[in-house]
């Protein structure tokens, strides 16, 4: 199990490795693309559909990381004047509500995966790409999430700090 655990976690935090790596690209694309068109010439075609593809893909990647770092938007006024009591119970209730609905877009993201797969689909741009690449993520993503908020149901952390403005 603990060797199960560490391949997750390299998983999970290269996966938000790659999200960052994408978001550096994102810049550096976009002011390359701009300078490109300063100089009165036309950016690659590539440019724009690799910027796409990255805030697609590093959305989707760095969401498991996220959840597991509490790293996601909440707002916390309900829960910083809860008792502990209320405030582990609608925690572990909210946890459980976010997992049920990460698994209904796993099972979503497996079908369309699977859709795309069986009528061998294309993205058509710049580029013929094969969608499944891009639903790929969907499945894989949503179910790390899952399984990031599953923690926060069953486990001691719980996903709210009860505590209002004090990770400003």
């Amino acid at each position: 199990m603990r060797y199960a655990s560490r391949v997750y976690l390299l998983l999970l935090n290269g996966m938000a490795l790659a999200a960052a790596i994408m978001l550096v690209w994102l810049m550096v694309a976009i002011v390359l693309s701009v300078v490109i068109r300063n100089l009165g010439l036309q950016p690659s075609a590539w440019f724009f559909l690799s910027t796409e593809y990255a805030m697609f893909y590093l959305t989707l990647l760095g969401a498991p990381w996220l959840v597991r770092h509490k790293g996601h938007v909440h707002i916390e006024l309900l829960t910083s004047i809860l008792p502990p009591l209320a405030l582990q119970v609608l925690s572990r209730l909210v946890a459980l509500l976010c997992v049920a609905v990460c698994v209904v877009l796993a099972w979503k993201g497996y079908d369309l995966v699977s859709m795309n797969l069986a009528r061998n689909d294309y993205d058509v741009r710049a580029f013929f790409v094969p969608k499944w690449i891009l639903t790929v993520a969907y499945p894989v993503c949503f179910t790390m999430m899952a399984i990031e908020f599953a923690r926060f149901v069953v486990g001691r952390d719980i996903l709210h700090s009860g505590e209002a403005g004090i990770k400003e």
